[in-house]
């Protein structure tokens, strides 16, 4: 801990609001950098900064320090910040599930439509030419790679490519 750190506790724990400043000073834009790390918005960042240290002198937090200031507060502001985006995350798995609440709801969707045009799909998948067809399935229903079902079926990458295109454009062609 530096000597600097050292006074400034001390300072801090006589309610010495100089040395709120000289550490608000000293450790806030580093901190916004920190936070920017996990929130990709420089604005949020700061909030969450200014937010901690309003927080930090209001709720006298100060008081619980006896090391160093710094691992405190960057250990602070990292939680403040996936507080922050667990929530947003919340609110964006909200929206998505009143979409579909929508979409439900709408007169013109039904269930059967739906399994008709899966069976659609299916038939047409299964119409495929073979290699077309187990190259689709790799890439398109088990998310492989096409350096994996190349290696996987013993073909070069531009062949999984090729017959990867083809099956999507005679898909394409088939269903409209």
């Amino acid at each position: 801990m530096t000597t600097t750190d050292k006074n400034i506790i001390s300072r801090l724990k006589k309610g010495d609001f100089a040395a709120y400043k000289e550490m608000f000073d000293k450790y806030y834009k580093a901190l916004c950098i920190y936070a920017f790390k996990y929130t990709d918005s420089y604005a949020l960042s700061e909030d969450i900064v200014q937010d901690f240290f309003v927080k930090f002198w209001d709720d006298k937090l100060y008081l619980k320090l006896n090391n160093a200031i710094g691992p405190y507060l960057y250990t602070s502001v990292k939680n403040n910040a996936l507080q922050v985006l667990k929530k947003q995350r919340k609110f964006h798995f909200q929206n998505i599930e009143n979409e579909v609440d929508k979409l439900i709801a709408v007169e013109n969707f039904e269930i059967n439509n739906l399994v008709s045009e899966y069976d659609k799909l299916h038939k047409e998948v299964e119409a495929l030419p073979i290699r077309c067809r187990e190259v689709f399935k790799a890439i398109v229903l088990d998310n492989q790679k096409y350096k994996d079902v190349a290696l996987k079926l013993g073909i070069t990458v531009n062949t999984v490519k090729t017959q990867h295109s083809r099956a999507l454009k005679q898909l394409r062609n088939s269903l409209g």
